[in-house]
């Protein structure tokens, strides 16, 4: 007898143990989402916008750590001067960052 009703228990049960079984795949999803994918995404889209506004005369860091002055620049590619007559020409999507020349060096 205690058989059948722990059977006639669990049989009525299987929605709501499916649902207690998914909702904690979905809260840990939610919280990756939020911690970790959305501010991804703002700061690539901020990055792009950045090196999109890029111009000549802007200083810029390319991602193997060269600084130099955009001297000119067209949908693929720029010329970055690195030294006074040393030109380097590099793809527009490997800059990755575009430094503010306002900005004050370090005292050192």
């Amino acid at each position: 007898m205690t058989s059948t009703l722990i059977l006639a228990q669990a049989a009525g049960n299987g929605t709501s143990a499916f649902v207690m079984n998914v909702l904690p795949l979905l809260l840990i999803f939610g919280v990756f989402y939020f911690l970790l994918i959305r501010p991804q995404q703002r700061r690539m889209k901020e990055h792009q916008a950045k090196i999109a506004a890029a111009a000549r005369g802007d200083t810029v860091v390319t991602a193997g750590g060269v600084v130099g002055k955009i001297t000119k620049i067209d949908d693929d590619y720029a010329e970055v001067e690195v030294a006074s007559g040393v030109k380097v020409k590099v793809v527009r999507s490997t800059l990755s960052d575009v430094i503010d020349a306002k900005a004050k060096p370090a005292n050192d």
